[in-house]
């Protein structure tokens, strides 16, 4: 039975909202840009001004440590002094010039802070704009009187108008051709699609059946390749990602096509590579290739949107890539094997990111309790394994309290570590 299809009316006005929503999706996506770039100006400013931050934790706990240990530090294995009162002293001293003075805020000037402030409002104007950036309603279409699709035509005079309101000008050529050569109208579309011309518009259906796949209809092919460009318009891809050649091919479409993937699933990998890499923290874009080197910055989107890479694949790269980022942001060894193994123990950005937080907070001063009481090292893969609730986390917690309690039996009281460091039970809490 033929297909049937309505000519739509109002295609200038849907058109119009089309390009409309396109150039908003395009200014949000210069915002975007903006605001990552400033990012990355203001970043080094931001870690000397962390760098500051961690030397004023750790000039309290230099205090502390003078404070409660008046007669200096006592190791009860040896029978001597660790450090001596005046050692402890000297320690407290150094470490408060360390944030005095031009020290004060890790040594930035007036003229970084202000530059700082500068990019700060950058990035907020960029955001504000971003946000009231609105997408209007796209009219849905009015048909006129109903006509049959391609394949219910059954006159060369059909085809050819029909062709023509697909944009498929490129065939029209072969279509007079083979009119002029006496083709019958019952067999006008069967020759036009052994056309060569017909072959490279439609060059996805030869890749489906290959693959088990049913061929589209011209409409639903052309439909396919509108709508996959709508989606990557709207996210605000490059538009070398949908634009077409002068015959309407895309080389993009045509292996999403023949890959047999939605819309639906289109959308969800451009969410993968834009919301949770491109657009998020540099350190998971480090990690990504740093795991994976065959991804490129460049090739991240294109990576994403290859057909042949399954959702199953990107996700698990992904996730790997937003733990072993989570880990370098806080200044903590990864490598692709450890955060594939914390992916299948159900570790998330999330998580990760409060985890190795917690983490980077306590390891150093965990390691240094174990060398004083000569127990064994204390390592970040045995804090991983408390904090992430990993096989062994009990030994783990068992070891961390061990060198707690040889600290607090030695001097009682408070052991050095704040309750943002080491001393903490699990990730959010750690």
């Amino acid at each position: 039975m033929a297909e049937k299809k309505k000519v739509i009316t109002n295609q200038a006005a849907i058109d119009a909202a089309n390009r409309a929503n396109a150039a908003a999706a395009q200014r949000k996506a210069q915002l975007e840009k903006v605001v990552t770039e400033t990012r990355a100006l203001n970043q080094p400013i931001f870690n000397q001004a962390l760098g500051g931050a961690r030397n004023v934790t750790s000039a309290i706990n230099t205090f502390l440590t003078a404070t409660q240990n008046p007669q200096g530090i006592y190791d009860p294995l040896s029978g001597t002094l660790t450090k001596s009162a005046a050692q402890l002293k000297q320690e407290a001293d150094a470490a408060k010039a360390a944030i005095s003075g031009s020290n004060r805020l890790g040594g930035l000037t007036a003229e970084q802070i202000e530059l700082s402030k500068g990019y700060n409002q950058t990035i907020q104007d960029a955001l504000n704009q971003a946000e009231n950036i609105t997408f209007g309603n796209v009219p849905s279409p009015i048909y006129s009187e109903e006509k049959t699709d391609i394949t219910g035509k059954t006159s060369a005079y059909d085809l050819l108008n029909e062709f023509k309101l697909l944009g498929l000008d490129s065939l029209l050529e072969d279509i007079k051709r083979l009119i002029i050569d006496g083709v019958g109208d019952d067999q006008l579309l069967l020759e036009i699609r052994k056309t060569p011309a017909w072959q490279k518009r439609f060059a996805a259906n030869k890749t489906r059946l290959a693959k088990g796949l049913k061929a589209l209809s011209e409409g639903e092919y052309i439909d396919l390749e509108t709508k996959y460009q709508d989606i990557m318009r709207n996210y605000g891809l490059p538009a070398s990602y949908y634009s077409k050649t002068a015959t309407g091919t895309n080389e993009s479409f045509e292996k999403l096509i023949g890959g047999n993937v939605s819309p639906v699933k289109l959308e969800e990998r451009i969410m993968i590579g834009t919301d949770r890499v491109l657009n998020k923290s540099p350190f998971i874009t480090t990690a990504l290739k740093q795991f994976y080197p065959n991804i490129t910055n460049g090739d991240i989107l294109a990576y994403v949107l290859d057909p042949d890479r399954g959702l199953d694949e990107i996700n698990r790269k992904v996730t790997a890539a937003e733990i072993g980022g989570a880990a370098l942001g806080a200044k903590l060894a990864t490598d692709v094997g450890r955060a594939e193994e914390l992916a299948r123990y159900g570790v998330t950005a999330e998580t990760a990111t409060a985890g190795f937080g917690a983490i980077g907070g306590g390891l150093e001063r965990g390691r240094q309790l174990a060398s004083i009481y000569q127990q064994p090292d204390y390592t970040q893969a045995i804090a991983e394994e408390e904090v992430f609730n990993l096989p062994g986390q009990t030994s783990a917690r068992e070891k961390r309290k061990k060198i707690i309690g040889l600290e607090e039996a030695t001097f009682g009281g408070q052991t050095g570590l704040t309750a943002g460091a080491l001393s903490r039970d699990r990730a959010g809490q750690y």
